[in-house]
């Protein structure tokens, strides 16, 4: 049983990282005859509605991994577990593929654009990828085979043959295997189980369409309309139905799977239970139906062989309003140039409205507490929550009143090394602090930072310089400069710090966020690199193909009337050698 939970943990993991780098240009949920075999009750789904361009999106992300360390699994490679090898030898044949993109979809028998599924039947998990040259594929499975050992049988199910790996042991009475098949272009890897029912693998393998599917269920077309994602891919997580399958026995197809299961591992004894009341059921029915799901889709994307930019929403949709209403008014400001993922080395911005911070907490506390719950595990939890009220906050956020946000950011640096030794030769750099009154906030600070006491800031932006008071040898090569800048009380070093302070003076405090970060990995690895490479020092292999780790990431937390969004950005750009 330990194996079969790995393995579902590594397609699961792999498939959520192979949806995130996939996209197309322009569909319809409705024109995917492969959504006519995935239930519309899933848990889980994560599809792509039109080719990606893999090709191109892998060309230009190669150049991070071309001074990929060739030891980096050689560890992972003396496992004893030999399934455990056996997935070590597929990822060694991908990562020593990907440095050439054509190379690693000729080894892999996929197209140069691809579509690709994930979703459960109930909670089997079940991953399609479309492959044209499927005997490449087995080479690259009857590798995997040579390097650990591990053998497969064949077998058949309404004419369609599939490989079968055992993943239980031998004298186990759980019997689990995993699972490829290739049909009509598509390739399979889903489990058999124990409790796999025969019919329920036609439909894992393509013979058998869903009683009640997500092609018509207009699920994907909802999202997507609500959302504002790209006609794509789309991804969810259904909390209603897991809720009902926690929560009776019998309500759908992953509830059934998980009553007989639980029943066969405790002796009919249902772990359950305690939740399978009909209070329970009704109030945590209750709940899902206020947090009815977390959704995923593209919001922009653009691939060429030489770079790719992509950026991706995740939402936990809620309808509670008094939480929502509560957290949209704890937004607070962050600085315009954190949203440029080009503009710095590496940023970090919270933005929150610190005098709401007190009241939207204390309402959000009262609303988790009613109504009165009766089952028990949740009546235990709100009993618990009902003794942390958040009121005595407003105690301490009182210093900071008129707080709107804080960032920093690393513009630009540079190293060099003095008799052997690193030092630091200059630094641009900015810290914020935004607020409705940034003078009279430093002027409440300054009693309790003795050696700020005699510093005046002037309103017109004129700086004082922060050396001498915080005894800063030159040598250090920072001249840190404290001014008002517009509504910011800022700390910058260097021209580009001067220009970027300048810069944020125009800007207005607005409610535009939560939290924000970047890095360029470029920028932020290689002045250590040459510092390294100057003292001729031996550079690990792992820190030295961060030199040419051409790629930019954003992430993002906000509020919408949708409910909680994290977002993330990606940028990657091919070498020059490209």
């Amino acid at each position: 049983m330990k194996k079969m939970v790995i393995a579902a943990a590594i397609i699961a993991a792999g498939a959520g990282a192979y949806w995130y780098t996939q996209h197309g240009t322009s569909s319809s949920a409705s024109a995917n005859p492969l959504l006519d075999y995935v239930p519309a009750d899933t848990p889980v789904f994560s599809g792509q509605l039109k080719p990606f361009p893999l090709k191109a999106y892998l060309q230009s992300i190669s150049g991070n991994y071309q001074q990929y360390p060739t030891d980096a699994l050689a560890e992972l490679s003396e496992l004893d577990s030999p399934m455990g090898k056996f997935f070590v030898s597929i990822y060694q044949q991908y990562m020593e593929g990907i440095k050439e993109p054509a190379v690693l979809l000729k080894t892999f028998g996929l197209a140069d654009e691809v579509k690709s599924y994930f979703y459960t039947l109930g909670a089997l998990p079940v991953l399609k990828i479309e492959m044209n040259q499927v005997a490449a594929f087995w080479a690259v499975l009857d590798k995997a085979e040579k390097d650990s050992g591990v053998t497969h049988e064949m077998r058949q199910v309404g004419g369609v043959d599939y490989r079968a790996y055992v993943l239980s042991d031998a004298d186990s009475t759980e019997k689990a295997d995993l699972l490829f098949a290739h049909k009509d272009g598509i390739l399979t890897v889903t489990f058999s189980t124990s409790v796999t029912e025969p019919e329920l693998l036609e439909m894992a393998l393509g013979l058998k369409k869903a009683p009640q599917s997500l092609a018509s269920s207009c699920i994907l077309q909802e999202i997507i309309k609500t959302h504002g994602f790209m006609e794509d891919s789309v991804s969810f997580i259904n909390h209603v139905e897991i809720v009902k399958a926690l929560t009776s026995p019998d309500s759908n197809m992953l509830s059934k799977q998980l009553t007989k299961f639980l029943a066969d591992e405790n002796e009919g004894v249902d772990p359950l239970a305690e939740i399978r009341t009909p209070e329970c059921r009704s109030e945590l029915t209750a709940i899902a139906a206020n947090w009815p799901r977390t959704v995923a889709g593209l919001t922009a994307f653009s691939a060429t062989e030489k770079e790719s930019h992509m950026a991706a929403s995740f939402v936990i949709e809620t309808k509670n309003q008094p939480i929502l209403t509560a957290l949209q008014k704890m937004r607070g400001f962050i600085p315009a140039h954190l949203a440029n993922i080009d503009s710095t080395i590496f940023s970090m911005g919270l933005g929150l409205d610190v005098n709401e911070v007190a009241p939207s907490l204390t309402a959000i506390w009262d609303d988790l507490q009613k109504p009165q719950l009766t089952c028990a595990p949740l009546a235990e939890l709100q009993a618990e929550l009902s003794q942390q009220s958040p009121a005595m906050l407003g105690m301490f956020t009182g210093m900071a009143n008129g707080v709107k946000g804080m960032s920093v950011s690393l513009l630009d640096y540079k190293m060099s090394s003095q008799e052997q030794e690193p030092k630091l030769e200059s630094l641009d750099a900015l810290v914020s602090l935004s607020a409705d009154n940034p003078s009279m906030l430093f002027n409440m600070v300054k009693p309790f930072a003795p050696m700020l006491a005699e510093v005046q800031l002037a309103e017109n932006g004129d700086a004082t310089d922060l050396s001498p008071i915080l005894m800063l040898p030159p040598e250090l090569g920072i001249k840190p400069m404290l001014a008002i800048k517009g509504q910011h009380l800022v700390v910058y070093s260097g021209d580009k710090g001067l220009a970027l302070a300048n810069k944020l003076a125009d800007e207005k405090i607005a409610a535009n966020g939560l939290y924000s970060m970047s890095a360029d990995y470029g920028k932020m690895f290689t002045p250590v690199l040459t510092l390294l490479e100057m003292s001729g020092e031996p550079i690990p292999e792992e820190l030295q193909m961060l030199k040419d780790y051409n790629m930019r990431v954003q992430m993002s937390f906000d509020v919408n009337k949708q409910g909680l969004v994290f977002g993330s950005v990606m940028n990657s750009k091919a070498g020059d050698n490209k």
